[in-house]
């Protein structure tokens, strides 16, 4: 009985590690976010593999379940609809029960957002922090911009693009006009990585649709 953590393509569904594929096949079940999602990528992959849907509203519930067929022998796979399972995604009440039940989880490594837009995005990467995706109310919101004010590392964010320009236009109001890189839909056929200041990223013509990540400079202030 495993768990096994596996990363799967950000977009294009060829961006997948053999031993992921391979881990697929040899799982008794794989619990993702969107059964649909995933059997897109199962598809093109040639895999036929069971699928329950395990997401964010019904974590909780499935939790039990899940947890019963590990403790029965059934090795799982746990994926999300794209990238790093855990990564401001589902499951780590799943992986924290089953360490505290003495089954071994294993990580398949693979493709993050994170690391893909920090890569190539011209900003520091030596060092950084993930700050996944901002609260909805503003000033919870507006808190956590606040405490980042003195950040010297890069910061990394996740966004809709229901909030993308907001978001950016409320970075500048708190933290300044800094440089920053924002990737939309990357690896994608309309991928796009806008770079420069946060002004500047504003003033253009950002195509609000798909997935943003985005990376800002950390401040060049001493604390």
């Amino acid at each position: 009985m495993s768990l096994y953590i596996i990363a799967t393509p950000i977009g294009n569904l060829d961006d997948i590690t053999l031993r992921a594929l391979e881990t697929m096949k040899s799982v008794d079940l794989i619990a993702c976010e969107d059964t649909r999602h995933t059997s897109i990528l199962l598809r093109r992959h040639g895999i036929e593999k069971p699928l329950t849907a395990y997401y964010k509203d019904n974590e909780k519930t499935s939790l039990s379940r899940l947890l019963g067929l590990l403790g029965d022998g059934k090795n799982i796979g746990l994926v999300s609809n794209a990238g790093t399972p855990l990564i401001s995604d589902p499951g780590y009440l799943l992986v924290r029960e089953s360490l505290a039940r003495g089954i071994k989880v294993f990580c398949v490594p693979g493709p993050s957002a994170l690391t893909a837009t920090l890569s190539v995005s011209g900003l520091p990467a030596d060092r950084f922090i993930f700050e996944g995706f901002l609260p909805k109310k503003p000033g919870a919101r507006r808190k956590i911009l606040e405490a980042l004010k003195n950040e010297r590392r890069t910061v990394i964010f996740f966004e809709s693009p229901y909030r993308i320009m907001k978001t950016l236009a409320e970075m500048q109001s708190v933290l300044g006009d800094r440089e920053v890189a924002v990737g939309r839909e990357l690896t994608k056929f309309y991928e796009e990585i806008y770079r420069g200041r946060i002004s500047e990223i504003t003033r253009s013509a950002v195509k609000v649709k798909g997935e943003f990540t985005i990376v800002l400079k950390g401040t060049d202030e001493a604390d």
